[in-house]
């Protein structure tokens, strides 16, 4: 059943007021109240007077709960404007609209949303711990992970490779800290060759 509740000469711009109707038309009555509550615009202020007086309609007159109750329509329409004058140079004026509204707002019984999925819905399928599929995106893929099995192959024997043992190093043969070049040393492993 359809209550209404009509607000007619409001101070407000017709415009202003269908900015915030498309907001709230639709929604569950005494949410839509709770959100203009808090709106900052005038239009909202004027907007939820009318709700407010719609759902007291619905509750008094029809005898339906104000929890059920949903916005089925708003219509805003504009009412008669006042004409006023500002004065401007060399004795000119310009008018002055000042626009008013004639707010309307049905509301309607409907009936609660089940939160609960009827049953007979499919049920979600489970997660499968398989192989990807072999396909384009598959293939791909596999060449990805390829060269990563390879690379860490490759780490695993730089890390297993036994160190090569380390030669004591002579007096003679080691370089000066002077700096001297590599072609003394190696004239000296020479001469140590000779000896030997």
């Amino acid at each position: 059943m359809e209550v209404r509740a009509i607000a007619k000469y409001v101070r407000v711009q017709p415009r202003k007021v269908r900015i915030i109707a498309d907001e709230v038309r639709g929604k569950n009555a005494e949410h839509a109240a709770a959100l203009l509550r808090y709106h900052t615009s005038k239009g909202a202020r004027a907007l939820r007077k009318v709700l407010i007086s719609a759902m007291a309609n619905a509750e008094e007159n029809a005898n339906l709960s104000p929890e059920t109750l949903k916005i089925a329509a708003i219509t805003v329409d504009e009412g008669p404007r006042l004409k006023r004058m500002q004065a401007r140079a060399m004795g000119r004026g310009n008018r002055i609209l000042k626009k008013t509204s004639h707010i309307t707002v049905v509301v309607e019984d409907a009936p609660l949303e089940r939160a609960v999925k009827p049953h007979g819905t499919k049920a979600k399928p489970r997660p499968t711990f398989a192989a990807p599929a072999r396909g384009k995106k598959g293939a791909a893929k596999a060449k990805k992970q390829e060269p990563a099995a390879d690379a860490t192959a490759e780490q695993e024997e730089v890390t297993t490779a036994v160190p090569e043992e380390a030669t004591p190093v002579i007096e003679a043969e080691a370089p000066e800290e002077t700096g001297a070049s590599a072609e003394p040393e190696a004239e000296g492993e020479e001469k140590g060759a000779e000896t030997e």
